[in-house]
């Protein structure tokens, strides 16, 4: 009896909720349910070409040189400071210290004596535009030809060498994040003509430990071929030993003075875009 019961109950409930109600159906697709009108993009005028195929830079840029001089530089500290703790205060130089590059027909050469030097702006996530070029004639080999570097926020360099003709390990040849990651193609321009890298940089977030919670990561056109394609950083670029994790915040552009004997190279037309 209790057994009947209890599938007459369940019938019912069945019956019940079982019942298929009719509700509206969805509008038919519109092209307008796909769209977003604000907000607009900033506008943003591109840079122009002159004559000479000079490309000037874009409206939003920050121009690090022009040509004319370097106030937006400084001396850099010695590199020795950037292994050295968390104070981002050291990075920097002494405010307005003599550069000592020199600055000719609108070309910035390395004084190779004065040492490095670096932006008196600290950034963050950047697009980077730098051309550079190794002199005509230059002698020497592997690492001791043409050798200098673009350190992103002071620590992460992005080789600069003159790597046309010139064998050198892969991972120090230029476009390579040095001794880490090797450029995916060889774009080098022989000596005498401008080369030109356009960098995409994420700077990393740390944990409260110290440790990376994101890595930095960087993409790089040289000469308009992609050799790094959203490639992870892990650490320091040392010359000598594996690289490590130095939290830090946001940091200057550095340019290297490096000591090889071979003649120095030069830069024109730096400009930076904050992201």
């Amino acid at each position: 009896m209790k057994t009947f019961v209890s599938i007459s109950l369940l019938l019912i409930t069945v019956s019940v909720y079982g019942q298929k109600e009719a509700y509206p159906e969805p509008p038919p697709m519109t092209h307008e349910m796909t769209e977003f009108w604000t907000p607009q993009p900033e506008i943003v005028h591109p840079g122009k070409i002159d004559k000479a195929g000079f490309v000037s830079p874009p409206s939003d840029a920050v121009v690090l040189f022009d040509g004319k001089d370097l106030l937006q530089w400084e001396k850099a500290p010695d590199k020795s400071v950037l292994v050295k703790g968390k104070d981002m205060s050291k990075f920097k130089s002494t405010e307005g210290a003599d550069t000592q590059w020199v600055v000719k027909n609108g070309v910035l050469t390395v004084n190779k004596q004065a040492g490095d030097i670096q932006t008196k702006q600290v950034f963050g996530d950047f697009q980077l535009h730098i051309e550079w070029r190794i002199p005509e004639g230059i002698q020497g080999e592997s690492q001791l030809r043409g050798n200098s570097g673009v350190f992103l926020q002071g620590i992460y360099e992005v080789q600069i060498l003159d790597s046309y003709n010139n064998v050198t390990y892969a991972n120090g040849q230029a476009g390579s994040i040095y001794k880490q990651t090797a450029p995916l193609v060889n774009a080098m321009n022989p000596p005498g003509e401008w080369n030109r890298y356009d960098i995409i940089y994420t700077a990393p977030t740390f944990r409260s430990n110290g440790a990376y919670r994101t890595h930095p990561t960087v993409t790089i056109l040289h000469n308009g071929i992609l050799v790094q394609n959203h490639t992870r950083i892990t650490g320091t670029t040392p010359y000598i030993g594996l690289p490590q994790v130095m939290e830090h915040g946001k940091g200057p552009v550095r340019l290297q003075a490096h000591a090889d004997e071979s003649a120095p190279i030069s830069f024109r037309n730096i400009w930076i875009r904050e992201l």
